[in-house]
């Protein structure tokens, strides 16, 4: 059986400030969310950082791969761009999967935010004002607070 999954996809364009890096993504991401926790928020120097997961192998840096710079080690990293310094994307769960910062897209992906993480580390100065589901720290470790 042939895995038809991406096949019929369409691809998505992204890119830092300066226009030095540009990748490209299947839009096909698995989930998304906003994530409060203090190192998004230091990464992102921003109140939340909207990301959205895929696959790592649906993710490829297109143009500009020399000019990237890397927080962390192989398999668990951030990348910027070296010359602008704008966050492009986390590599996460071992490797596996890629955190596409949805603000570096250039095209709009299907997907939206459908929850806020960590929301126990969340800037006090922050109100979330949507209705979305809110966890005190992964989805994985118990249902929303707010519902």
């Amino acid at each position: 059986m042939t895995d038809t999954t991406h096949q019929s996809a369409r691809m998505l364009a992204g890119r830092c400030l300066c226009g030095a890096v540009h990748y490209a993504v299947t839009d096909a991401f698995r989930y998304a969310a906003n994530c409060h926790c203090t190192d998004c928020r230091r990464t992102t120097g921003s109140a939340f950082k909207p990301f959205a997961g895929i696959e790592r192998e649906q993710f490829a840096v297109t143009e500009g791969a020399d000019q990237l710079r890397f927080y962390g080690d192989d398999n668990a990293h951030d990348a910027r761009c070296g010359r602008c310094a704008s966050f492009l994307y986390s590599v996460v769960r071992d490797g596996a999967y890629v955190h596409v910062a949805l603000g570096s897209l250039a095209d709009e992906p299907t997907i939206r935010p459908s929850e806020h993480i960590f929301v126990g580390s969340k800037a006090p100065w922050f109100t979330i004002t949507d209705d979305l589901p809110q966890y005190w720290a992964h989805v994985a470790d118990g249902p929303p607070i707010n519902r």
